[in-house]
């Protein structure tokens, strides 16, 4: 487990610390580098990664499909944990369980784990993640809207157009410019380090974490749990190799931010979420750890 800390954890570590040391020092704003991140930055590697990407269709389809079965599986595992909480607060955990931060955290983890291959899935994953925040995150909340307003919001962002344009290029086998090729390649190795440093900023600039039974109850299902329910759900459907390994670590990544920025959106139990965020982004980094040391195991099952 030790160089799986040194050599994939510490570098996360190190560069998110940086974000958190910088919004201890100045006052940054979370909601613009948010905005570069989200609308100029990871559209780009979205957009570099799936063109240059040695996942099949078929494979990605196959990985997509299993990683939806586990985010309502671990909705339903969250329901059952959680049963006898208040409605709100019940929501607050089945979306801290089912929402994984697969951006900021789990893309550099993936590289540094996996290599470019790993990379390559991870955004696979990163992509149906941002499809099901915008979707399940509304419906699990109560918001008004629901998965149509949900699905909407899916639409308006740059990823997804990137991502039409890119499997349109590849299924048409169009010719890109080299130097467009070249300016959106830069755009997406920028990606990384900039989620990482915005997830240190918003660790720098939280409050503090309240240890409530629900915020442990979902903070131990996410970290724990979750990577354990991918490996039994991803050999039962059929996933081998580095298909099972790539689902197994998204699957050990921490509550991602936007459970919160949802909850706070549609006045959910906010500070539940918010804390399980905190709680299960220092969690992972011991977790996270376990997993990967475990990948090469993983990869020769079945």
């Amino acid at each position: 487990m030790f160089p799986a800390l040194l050599n994939v954890v510490l570098p996360v570590v190190l560069v998110a610390g940086v974000g958190a040391l910088l919004a201890r020092r100045f006052t940054l704003n979370q909601d613009t580098l948010g905005k570069v991140s989200l609308n100029g930055l990871t559209p780009a590697l979205a957009l570099s990664s799936l063109l240059g990407t040695s996942v099949s269709a078929q494979a990605g389809l196959h990985l997509a499909a299993a990683y939806f079965v586990l985010a309502l599986s671990g909705v339903l595992l969250a329901f059952l944990a959680a049963h006898r909480a208040a409605s709100v607060t019940r929501r607050a955990v089945m979306a801290s369980v089912a929402i994984g931060n697969n951006g900021n955290f789990g893309l550099p983890i993936a590289l540094f784990a996996l290599g470019q291959p790993g990379l390559d899935q991870a955004v696979v994953i990163f992509l149906c993640s941002v499809v099901l925040t915008f979707t399940l995150g509304p419906l699990l909340y109560g918001s008004a809207g629901g998965a149509r307003a949900g699905l909407k919001a899916v639409l308006r962002l740059p990823v997804v157009w990137c991502i039409a344009a890119a499997l349109l290029v590849r299924l048409l086998h169009l010719p890109v410019p080299l130097g467009l090729r070249r300016g959106v390649d830069l755009l997406g190795q920028a990606a990384l380090p900039m989620v990482l440093l915005s997830l240190g900023v918003q660790l720098g600039q939280a409050g503090r974490i309240a240890l409530t039974r629900p915020v442990l109850t979902a903070v131990g299902l996410r970290v724990l749990a979750m990577p354990a329910l991918a490996l039994g759900l991803g050999l039962l459907l059929g996933l081998r190799g580095l298909n099972l390994q790539g689902l197994v670590l998204a699957s050990a990544m921490p509550t991602a931010v936007n459970a919160f920025l949802l909850a706070r959106e549609y006045q959910a139990d906010a500070e539940t979420v918010a804390s399980a965020v905190a709680l299960s982004t220092f969690a992972s980094l011991l977790t996270a750890a376990l997993v990967v040391a475990a990948l090469p195991v993983i990869g020769r099952l079945g």
